[in-house]
């Protein structure tokens, strides 16, 4: 097994344990705090990840450079923007729509990488996203999210536009990640993911910090007073964030992130351990889909 694929299975994986962890703070924090909770307990460990990391490699920090700075930006800025699209499409009637649409971002990502990064991209790779596109789309309809005439009718809708807007901004801002990783002149591929990533947290930590400041007057005070739960969506933020980092950089973002839809297994996987959940013959046939996708796509 090639390895940005492990990489990428063990940052699913985290992600999967920091949006469980979000999950329980919302019954304390508004949306915007638990979100943020993952930056201000993540930010000093990413910055203590790269330490570790220049130090057990014996190699020096890459020299920040304005390409690297405009990405990393660029990246950072897109994924909020996606997010916030993302939580707006949650006030609309047929937000389901807008959700499914969002999941786009794979095939979005693909574009993005061909015109930002020139990454190529072989028939066995598309083929193999859009399988898994229609993996994940099965499962959507599956859990009665939505369904293909509901799709159809809202092809041009606003759920619809906005879903396809947050996909764009996340595709935008996985490949932004790759590209200013890919700029930075020197040290590993750890370290240089390690060092995007701590950038990025830090940018991302202040616009939320001035967010919040703005809309939600003492929602900071009580991510810092959660703190016993919060910082483990801190710890399980960076390790899943490190890992994604690490895996764009070695590999096409469309790629990775098409692979990282592996999480979707492990959500069922404790569904049906934990809490004993039965998944349904399309939620299956789904999972399926979203399997051959992912063997598909390897084998370009």
């Amino acid at each position: 097994m090639d390895a940005w694929i492990a990489i990428t299975i063990a940052a699913a994986f985290f992600q999967n344990l920091r949006m469980a962890v979000q999950k329980h703070l919302t019954a304390q924090l508004s949306t915007a705090g638990a979100t943020s909770a993952r930056f201000y307990y993540a930010f000093p460990l990413a910055m203590l990840y790269v330490a570790l990391v220049a130090k057990w490699t014996g190699q020096a920090l890459p020299a920040a450079n304005p390409s690297f700075v405009l990405y990393a930006m660029l990246g950072g800025g897109a994924q909020i923007v996606a997010t916030a699209l993302l939580v707006s499409l949650f006030s609309l009637r047929n937000f389901a729509v807008g959700t499914t649409f969002s999941k786009t971002e794979t095939v979005q990502a693909a574009a993005f990488g061909i015109v930002i990064l020139a990454d190529p991209m072989s028939a066995w790779a598309l083929a193999g996203i859009l399988l898994s596109l229609a993996g994940v789309i099965t499962i959507s309809m599956a859990k009665g999210e939505a369904s293909l005439r509901a799709l159809a009718k809202g092809l041009s809708g606003r759920p619809a536009l906005l879903g396809m807007a947050s996909g764009a901004a996340f595709a935008v801002s996985v490949v932004s990640y790759r590209a200013a990783s890919l700029s930075l002149e020197s040290g590993g591929v750890a370290l240089r993911a390690g060092l995007t990533l701590a950038t990025v947290t830090v940018m991302q930590t202040l616009a939320m910090t001035v967010y919040l400041r703005w809309r939600e007057p003492g929602q900071i005070s009580r991510v810092l007073r959660s703190w016993r739960v919060s910082i483990w969506a801190g710890v399980c933020g960076t390790a899943a964030s490190a890992c994604w980092f690490t895996a764009f950089t070695l590999k096409n973002a469309a790629y990775v992130r098409a692979v990282g839809q592996v999480e979707l297994i492990f959500t069922f996987a404790i569904a049906y351990f934990f809490f004993r959940e039965r998944a349904t013959a399309i939620e299956i046939a789904g999972i399926v889909l979203v399997v051959a996708g992912i063997l598909v796509l390897l084998q370009g």
